[in-house]
């Protein structure tokens, strides 16, 4: 094989680009890995949760020897107000029980350059700090290489893994220009406590973490929420706003995260940190209805490129998809390779693969759920209706009162008409 031609070249060097390098580089293929930042990791999201079992496919314990930050031990689920918060906690012994279920905060820098030296080591190559400008297609239409930066390289295979506005997939038309409802604007800082804070204000034993999703009052009422995870010594806190939806505040994107920090619920957290770090990013938002085509002559998408994530409120999956859905790329490329074959019938396989994993089958059984995030009561009539409930109920002061039940039909009726209720409910029926 020349030294200008590979079996295989990825495109972006997270979650996905590492996790099929890895693959392939371990079956014995010619692997490149190519990544646009000066790092793997330098161009991600700072910090956020990973649900380990995609990757314990792949590096079995891997948090044993990875730079995981902490192992997710506490839910918290919060309804905002601007001054109340109502607040769902759950902490067990279950959660993180057994490796394929722990999942873990992580630092997406540290974390993606530990996964490219687990590439290498498997013997990819690993190129940072390369701009990827053009897909090469021979006269037949077949992607046979990349541009980068005036450089023409070869491949049997090229994996599309460049995030969630992949210009290289639209650029050969797999994919179509991103609309606004299709994705969310995320701002992300990391704040520096230490360790011995983190879990006395957190109520957290070493190792122990906790992952704290809001919504309501921290986008405004806008579609989307806060976030905020605990990490060794620091913690990662964020806002993520659908880009559709920004115009509902007058706020920006970083002034929504100010004033989160700012808020009575949050700020006692954060008292006394110091901002190491910030961050912004585009989220993939539309789950189903944003998949392209994933598969062409010589080419296939993966991770955030192919839109694999959804967003529930209570939990945001994306890097498990990454992971998997790079994994599954890779097994359509080695069976490529004994194929000798690498049109898109043959490449297809890859979407086969895909049907039958978890990806598809969670994309598919929530696909209603961006429909339901578009209802306005979600982040603003819900929010309200709930805290001025949980004031009624826990408020004494000597005068006398409705009564509970009535105190809730009231509320409800202020904020929910009888309509707009059995709305509600009917599109929540539908999105699960």
């Amino acid at each position: 094989m020349s030294d200008d031609r590979f079996d295989a070249i990825i495109v972006g060097g997270g979650l996905a680009g590492c996790s099929a390098a890895i693959v392939m580089a371990r079956a014995g293929l010619e692997v490149l890995l190519i990544e646009r930042g000066n790092y793997c990791g330098a161009k991600n999201m700072t910090g956020g949760r990973l649900y380990g079992h995609s990757l314990e496919k792949i590096i079995p314990n891997f948090a044993e020897i990875a730079p995981v930050e902490r192992k997710v031990t506490k839910e918290k689920i919060s309804l905002m107000t601007a001054d109340g918060s109502l607040d769902i906690g759950y902490g067990s012994k279950k959660l993180g029980a057994a490796a394929e279920s722990s999942s873990y905060t992580v630092l997406r820098g540290p974390f993606d350059q530990w996964l490219s030296e687990q590439a290498m080591e498997a013997g990819a190559e690993v190129i940072p700090g390369m701009l990827v400008e053009r897909i090469v297609k021979d006269e037949n239409g077949a992607v046979v290489g990349i541009d980068c930066m005036g450089e023409e390289m070869y491949a049997d295979v090229v994996i599309l893994a460049d995030g969630v506005n992949s210009l290289l997939a639209q650029q050969i038309g797999l994919k179509e220009e991103l609309k606004p409802n299709q994705v969310a604007v995320g701002a992300k800082e990391v704040i520096r406590l230490g360790e011995n804070v983190i879990n006395e204000r957190f109520g957290l034993k070493e190792g122990e973490g906790m992952a704290w999703l809001s919504a309501g009052d921290p986008t405004e009422g806008s579609f989307g929420g806060g976030l905020l995870y605990t990490n060794k010594d620091t913690v990662s806190v964020g806002i993520v706003a659908t880009l559709s939806d920004i115009g509902h505040s007058e706020l920006s994107v970083p002034q929504m995260l100010d004033r989160f920090k700012d808020h009575p619920a949050i700020a006692p957290y954060l008292e006394g940190g110091e901002v190491i770090e910030y961050s912004g990013h585009l989220v993939p938002e539309e789950g189903l209805h944003m998949v392209p085509q994933l598969y062409a002559d010589g080419v296939l998408v993966t991770g955030d490129a192919a839109g694999f994530c959804v967003n529930l409120g209570f939990t945001v999956r994306g890097m498990d998809f990454a992971i998997e859905s790079g994994r599954l790329a890779a097994e359509a490329v080695i069976r490529a390779n004994k194929l000798k074959d690498f049109s898109a019938d043959t490449l297809s396989y890859y979407k086969k693969l895909l049907d039958n994993s978890f990806i598809m089958e969670d994309l598919k059984s929530l696909k209603g759920f961006p429909t339901l995030l578009t209802r306005r009561e979600i982040f603003e009539g819900l929010p309200a209706m709930v805290d001025d409930i949980a004031s009624k109920i826990f408020t004494v002061d000597g005068n006398s009162t409705e009564g509970i039940l009535m105190g809730i039909i009231n509320s409800l009726a202020s904020h929910l008409s009888v309509a707009e209720l059995v709305d509600l409910v009917s599109t929540i029926m539908e999105a699960f």
